[in-house]
């Protein structure tokens, strides 16, 4: 009888997240196939490549298409700053200065809330997940999603599963994970269809506005893509109180993941 093979994986931070609780913060044995490879097998756990920074074998650094053997210990640790130590392999790529999203179906409270705060966040609520891959891999997009499947496509490199279902929570985790409050610009973007806003005369919109609108109001901003008018209304204080009252609650991100 063949016998089999088996290795061993351990999950640190949030990592933990994407295991049962029977499999967190320990090492736990998984069978080992024939010619797999270490991101072959921490993804068969269900943690996606794109949240994976560092992944060590027997306690060498080793990147995602590492060979396995019977007995290995893998462990696998989500974004880490070990700036000190050369030998260590980073595998999350590093964003670019310019933060693009790109949502799954089904978010698009938070696509609104994304661009309120300024982020190039494109949203369509029917999209498949092979086109949502195409355009991230196209555009250099960061995957937003609940759906851990679009994650483990090879041609995403940048991504998130979102752990809540509720929007404004999943906007905190947004801006938490990839350390975004330096980045938020309220009000640069059109809620509608993520085009840039500008600053335009009065008298340039006059006649699309309501006769109300026209006699209270002075400042005004267009989407440079829908052609959307703006304007500083109830809406806008509501929408300033939201922003105030989330960046209040928000805390800075614990970045020393190694020893949680």
């Amino acid at each position: 009888m063949k016998k089999l093979s088996f290795i061993w994986i351990r999950a640190f931070g949030n990592l933990n997240d994407f295991l049962s609780s029977d499999y967190r913060q320990k090492p736990f044995r998984v069978k080992l196939r024939l010619g797999q490879t270490v991101k072959d097998a921490v993804e068969s756990v269900g943690i996606p490549h794109v949240e994976i920074d560092v992944l060590t074998i027997n306690g060498h650094s080793v990147r995602f298409e590492a060979p396995l053997s019977s007995g290995d210990l893998v462990n696998v640790y989500p974004a880490a700053k070990l700036l000190d130590d050369t030998s260590i392999i980073h595998l999350r790529p590093v964003l670019s200065e310019e933060i693009r999203f790109i949502l799954d179906v089904h978010l698009g409270k938070l696509a609104k809330y994304l661009r309120m705060l300024g982020f190039d966040t494109m949203y369509r609520n029917q999209m498949d997940d092979d086109v949502i891959a195409n355009i991230a891999e196209a555009e250099n997009r960061i995957v937003l999603t609940r759906d851990l499947g679009i994650l483990k496509y090879k041609r995403v490199l940048y991504g998130y599963w979102l752990r809540s279902q509720h929007s404004k929570k999943q906007l905190s985790e947004v801006i938490n994970h990839f350390d975004l409050f330096r980045a938020i610009r309220p009000f640069t973007r059109c809620m509608h269809c993520n085009g840039h806003l500008k600053e335009v005369p009065k008298g340039e919109v006059a006649k699309e506005l309501e006769t109300g609108t026209r006699r209270y109001y002075d400042q005004f901003y267009r989407c440079t893509n829908c052609g959307k008018i703006f304007w500083e209304g109830s809406h806008f204080a509501h929408m300033n109180l939201f922003i105030d009252e989330f960046l209040d609650k928000m805390n800075p991100k614990d970045s020393d993941v190694w020893n949680t």
